[in-house]
């Protein structure tokens, strides 16, 4: 049966039933890739070298003749590798699917694998354009124009559990800490399986986007720093959030104490104390000892005292709100949040306080 070749946007709006193989190097994969493809390599890492290096300083037909060797070796493994794929679909949704290929380009990589499963039997649609026009839709989703409302909080205020609790009830909401897989502060790597590269994490975060907006409403995001850990917010997606109105969520000190003391307590000294020394410089010498010794003794809460006043004070200078977290004015000048709306709750009960701003 003949290949049959999509463009990004037809893949993208795609209902079939299908599974996505990207035929590119394990190395390219590790890298980045469309979220939810199985690798199925044409060529290992080096074997990539070879023939691209050949492609370059010699030609497309010696490159193709280098190539062959290795595709042969491959191509009863890919098949059954296929099969098996498919088979676990089918027992799941009760369908065959459609396969769609892609490499990086759309070209000869793609090209042949296409081949060798259609002439096998299955059902193949070639990704025109490959992996490089996804990343051009992933780019194009963070110039458009989005509807946001963004939470805000000092530390300890259950933002993330709140934005949850907001998405529990069918609403519109991306989880950039989730994403990113971390918290944010330098605790926020903590309890989280290790972040995704910046490219594959503007592949997670555009694909969350372009899933939320398909619901036709505002779409709630956490205030953040453009930073999260290893990675960036696309600064164009970053002014989005900064110019859109936040609510912030102000909830007494003690009560964000315990909530963080809950949180992060369960880790060990060491690392409590590594990450309390990792902003030494900002926390200043003498908190810092201070900090570090109420955790040597296993004195959690004041050791995270000393700690959460730190951090609403660098909130108070780097989100520039109206007022700081005693309801002072803040004067300072390029105030990053314009926009805001406060809203006062009792404690850090995120299922509460979702009820509580979800429809504002």
């Amino acid at each position: 049966m003949a290949i049959i070749k999509n463009n990004i946007v037809e893949f993208i709006n795609s209902t079939s039933n299908y599974i996505l193989l990207d035929v590119r190097s394990p190395a390219e994969f590790e890298h980045a890739h469309i979220p939810g493809a199985y690798s199925l390599p044409l060529f290992d890492n080096e074997q990539r070298a070879i023939v691209g290096t050949t492609y370059k300083k010699q030609s497309r037909e010696e490159a193709i003749k280098i190539a062959l060797p290795f595709f042969g070796d491959k191509m009863k493994q890919m098949v059954e590798t296929v099969e098996t794929l498919c088979s676990d679909y089918e027992k799941v949704h009760q369908i065959k699917p459609v396969v769609f290929v892609h490499c990086w380009r759309g070209g000869m990589r793609s090209a042949a694998v296409a081949w060798l499963l259609d002439l096998y039997g299955f059902k193949v649609i070639q990704l025109n354009g490959g992996y490089k026009a996804y990343r051009n839709w992933v780019i194009d989703q963070f110039t458009q124009t989005h509807s946001l409302k963004v939470l805000g909080g000092y530390t300890g205020s259950g933002k993330t559990e709140t934005l949850h609790a907001i998405a529990a009830s069918g609403r519109a909401v991306l989880d950039l800490e989730g994403l990113a897989k971390h918290k944010g502060s330098s605790f926020g790597a903590l309890g989280q399986d290790a972040q995704p590269s910046q490219e594959m994490f503007e592949n997670l975060l555009s694909e969350s986007l372009f899933e939320q907006e398909k619901k036709g409403e505002v779409i709630w995001v956490e205030d953040e720093s453009q930073r999260i850990g290893m990675v960036m917010i696309p600064t164009q997606f970053f002014a989005q959030i900064k110019n859109s109105t936040c609510y912030f969520l102000r909830i007494p000190f003690e009560a964000r104490l315990d909530f963080i003391v809950k949180q992060y307590g369960k880790f060990n000294k060491a690392e409590l104390i590594a990450a309390t020394e990792r902003i030494q410089k900002r926390l200043g010498g003498l908190e810092t000892k201070n900090a570090v010794n109420y955790l040597m003794e296993g004195d959690i809460k004041n050791g995270f005292a000393i700690l959460l006043k730190y951090y609403d004070k660098w909130y108070d200078k780097f989100s520039k709100g109206e007022k700081n977290s005693k309801g002072e004015k803040n004067n300072k000048g390029d105030n990053m949040l314009p926009n805001i709306e406060w809203i006062d709750a009792m404690g850090v009960d995120p299922n509460t306080n979702a009820k509580l701003i979800a429809d504002l």
